[in-house]
């Protein structure tokens, strides 16, 4: 009986000595969302030769990068977070962290799609990205794997690779950030 009674209270106790406890509750009940930057992929931008359907001719996840997506499955489980809605970009890199999360299905969403070097809209692709957020149906935790400047056009943050932003719902042209998290921190 003692025994059982720690289990329950131990992930309690961890919850609440976290100094992110209040985003990481928003994220659980849905008021909430994860967007984090995919995990390590060495380089800048893609070569000349991008190809969305070819992954040889993109920047991709190293073994270092893969290890630091796998790491967030026990990161969010230590949140409370054991399965999520997970959207990625069509980005390999994005795609292969999402799937190395192995927290849920992964859906892609255009939107979440890179800008940089001029292959998006930004303005019209966070557009996009604010009202399918705003629009889900309540359920399980969302969790968004995008880039840089996808992250950093919504929220106004310039993440690390592997870092992620809890933003709170409804989101909006000026979202309110509820903190910065990431595996290992």
């Amino acid at each position: 009986m003692v025994l059982s009674t720690l289990a329950l209270l131990l992930p309690l106790q961890v919850l609440a000595s976290d100094e992110n406890a209040e985003a990481w509750e928003a994220l659980r009940e849905g008021r909430a969302i994860l967007i984090l930057r995919h995990a390590l992929a060495p380089g800048t931008g893609d070569p000349a030769n991008f190809d969305l359907n070819d992954c040889s001719t993109q920047r991709n996840l190293n073994e270092a990068g893969r290890e630091q997506a796998r790491a967030w499955k026990p990161f969010l489980a230590e949140h409370g977070i054991v399965e999520a809605r997970v959207f990625t970009s069509q980005w390999c890199r994005c795609r292969d962290t999402a799937t190395e999360m192995n927290v849920g299905e992964v859906t892609e969403w255009p939107s979440l799609n890179s800008f940089f070097q001029g292959r998006g809209d930004g303005a019209t692709q966070t557009r996009q990205t604010i009202a399918l957020a705003n629009e889900l149906e309540p359920g399980l935790p969302v969790v968004m794997v995008s880039h840089q400047v996808n992250i950093t056009r919504l929220a106004g943050i310039y993440p690390s690779s592997n870092e992620g932003v809890i933003l709170a719902l409804p989101l909006s042209e000026d979202p309110t950030v509820l903190a910065r998290v990431a595996p290992g921190r």
